[in-house]
């Protein structure tokens, strides 16, 4: 299973461990989305985080959509289906597959950046604002699978 991270709020005036926390997850600006592995030590990294971002499970369609319409290569150039053919000689179904399989990683991608630049959401952050947990009515913290439709408001 891949996590999905997306910095919400500023870490101006947050602690030294939690900037730090941050840069290590590549969420160094707002609306900056990364894909990750589940597992206990980046569990432990996003809730040490969560009053700065939304995380959750992201599904195989989003990360297609995402990974089309938001990847960027080296130069700020886009991401295409055939820069993926030229350089790795799949598809993007049968890269999504194996991205989620474990067999390949967004660095298999040459020159991709492993972060996505985002919009913020079309319509607003979802009901009570971005200081509150979305367990509390607000937008930060854990989604689970909800997190695929604040992506999908963003793209």
């Amino acid at each position: 299973m891949k996590l999905v991270a997306i910095k919400i709020r500023s870490d101006v005036k947050a602690p030294k461990e939690v900037k730090d926390t941050l840069y290590l997850l590549r969420l160094r600006k707002k609306h900056v989305c990364v894909v990750l592995d589940d597992n206990p030590s980046i569990r432990g990294m996003l809730e040490k985080v969560k009053y700065y971002i939304a995380y959750g499970e992201i599904d195989k369609d989003v990360f297609k959509k995402l990974l089309l319409e938001r990847g960027r290569l080296s130069g700020n150039r886009r991401f295409t289906e055939e820069y993926l053919k030229q350089n790795l000689n799949i598809n993007i179904d049968t890269f999504v597959e194996k991205f989620f399989n474990g067999e390949l990683s967004l660095n298999s991608i040459p020159n991709l950046k492993p972060y996505f630049r985002l919009h913020p959401p079309r319509g607003g952050f979802p009901r009570k604002g971005i200081k509150r947990l979305y367990t509390e009515g607000g937008a930060l913290g854990y989604w689970g699978k909800d997190i695929n439709n604040l992506i999908l408001s963003m793209i």
